[in-house]
């Protein structure tokens, strides 16, 4: 006789399909709330946080759990990606570049929380200029977005970090290639690989690990910046997209999965390594 729905019998017990079907549901339920909460309770601080890559993965760490401290230069930039991160995120207006900017950042930081656990560098900025038209200007301003303002940023949080703390920075797939208008990009963003190298070894007493994230070309309004019209910023995408064996550009969010990684203990046994996310390539 069948009561209140299906069941089985077999040995001493009885079990309610219709019971163990809710109980299947709540279990899923909680393996994806406990796969969702990666970075639970910890403090992320991400430049470049409002747009491309960096706000892809403030969107995707807020998805985790973390409380995040985006900052970027623009205030309306900000605000929009506060209402895109829906979750706990303070956006602080600053420029990356700036060491006063760079302090402010870390007194928010520091009051607010008095701790960071992971530390995104994702601001970034890529001018195509041959060789023979680069001017001081144009290497100085390279440098000092892609490659004076990691280190700088990584400095000035350091003091917050203890064991668990992991460090990404935001490379290029382009510093392994030759890639011509590309002299100071490529070689900023080879001086952020020669730092994961370095600080790997001066931290391995700490327990904090740094490491770099190089992506290939991801569609993102950088591509529209090298660009003058969008029929001009059209050829550009596919240009670089003819280039990868996957015959596409990436995603942002692609990019923030494998930063998801390098953030969570998945990745406790990983220092000084450089990710390349880039769609082979790098490789070809």
């Amino acid at each position: 006789m069948l009561e209140n729905g299906p069941t089985y019998r077999g040995g001493s017990g009885r079990e309610d399909l219709g019971a163990g079907k809710k109980t299947n549901t709540a279990w899923e339920a909680t393996l994806t709330e406990v796969l969702m909460s990666r970075l639970a309770g910890k403090v992320a601080v991400i430049s470049g946080g409002t747009s491309g890559i960096g706000l892809a993965i403030a969107q995707r760490f807020g998805k985790e759990g973390a409380h995040l401290f985006i900052f970027g230069r623009h205030r309306e930039a900000l605000d929009k990606a506060r209402q895109l991160i829906g979750v706990s995120v303070t956006a602080i207006q600053a420029d990356a570049s700036r060491l006063e900017d760079l302090d402010r950042v870390a007194d928010a930081v520091r009051n607010a929380k008095g701790k960071v656990d992971v530390v995104v560098s994702s601001a970034g900025l890529v001018e195509q200029v041959p060789l023979p038209e680069i001017t001081p200007d144009h290497y100085d301003r390279t440098f000092a977005l892609n490659a004076r303002a990691p280190l700088f940023l990584v400095q000035k949080m350091l003091p917050m970090m203890g064991k668990g703390g992991s460090i990404i920075l935001v490379s290029s797939a382009m510093h392994y290639m030759g890639l011509p208008n590309h002299s100071t990009y490529a070689a900023a963003k080879a001086a952020l690989r020669s730092y994961s190298r370095t600080w790997a070894a001066e931290f391995k007493d700490s327990g904090i690990r740094a490491n770099t994230l190089s992506p290939g070309v991801v569609d993102t309004a950088m591509l529209d910046s090298q660009a003058t019209t969008p029929e001009q910023a059209d050829a550009i995408r596919e240009g670089y997209a003819n280039l990868a064996p996957m015959h596409r550009l990436a995603q942002p969010e692609e990019l923030a999965n494998a930063a998801l990684f390098l953030a969570s203990d998945e990745s406790s046994f990983m220092t000084g390594s450089d990710m390349v996310v880039d769609g082979g390539v790098s490789n070809v």
